[in-house]
């Protein structure tokens, strides 16, 4: 059933529409985040079920249309990141090269807006998203551009953080052993 179309004394008054939008906004400042919060628990649960599976990519999704209303150009870069390494987690090549791809647009598009740690993540999940799919060609030539811009994360917690993600996760035998960050 459509909800009612608005009548004139139905239609809410400017001010009024300003306090929903405002309301609304709020509201997404704080489901974003969250919804990324819930992402990363599960992708980080040691034994998931199809439900947590399901949870997980819709919970992506849902922060990546949070931070495109509300968010900053790194903001949406972070978040095809995220739908990416979720596909990856699942499986789906297909889906996270896609991801992957937009993510590395985006790094590339708003270079200026991105922090030094989200061009080596892009670069991660591009080999990432490449080594599930099967293609270890362009998985190792990405692998190498992580390695080499995560080496070049200039504040040693972030780089601790990116080293961590790297380190983790299934790659499919392309990865070969060489994750540290030090030389």
């Amino acid at each position: 059933m459509s909800e009612p179309r608005p009548t004139a004394k139905t239609t809410p008054r400017a001010d009024q529409r300003d306090s929903r939008r405002d309301a609304a906004q709020t509201a997404q400042r704080a489901f974003a985040p969250s919804l990324n919060a819930v992402t990363w628990a599960l992708l980080q649960k040691p034994q998931r079920t199809p439900d947590d599976n399901e949870k997980m990519l819709y919970a992506a999704f849902a922060s990546a249309f949070h931070y495109l209303e509300v968010g900053e150009p790194a903001h949406r870069q972070r978040a095809e990141w995220l739908i990416s390494r979720v596909y990856s987690a699942l499986n789906n090549g297909r889906e996270a090269v896609r991801h992957a791809r937009r993510c590395l647009e985006l790094t590339g598009h708003h270079a200026d807006e991105v922090a030094d740690f989200d061009r080596a993540f892009a670069y991660e999940a591009m080999a990432r998203a490449h080594a599930v799919e099967g293609d270890s060609q362009e998985s190792h030539k990405y692998f190498t551009l992580a390695l080499e811009a995560g080496r070049k994360i200039a504040d040693s917690e972030h780089k601790k953080v990116f080293e961590a993600e790297f380190q983790s996760g299934d790659w499919h035998g392309v990865a070969s052993g060489v994750f540290s960050l030090e030389p």
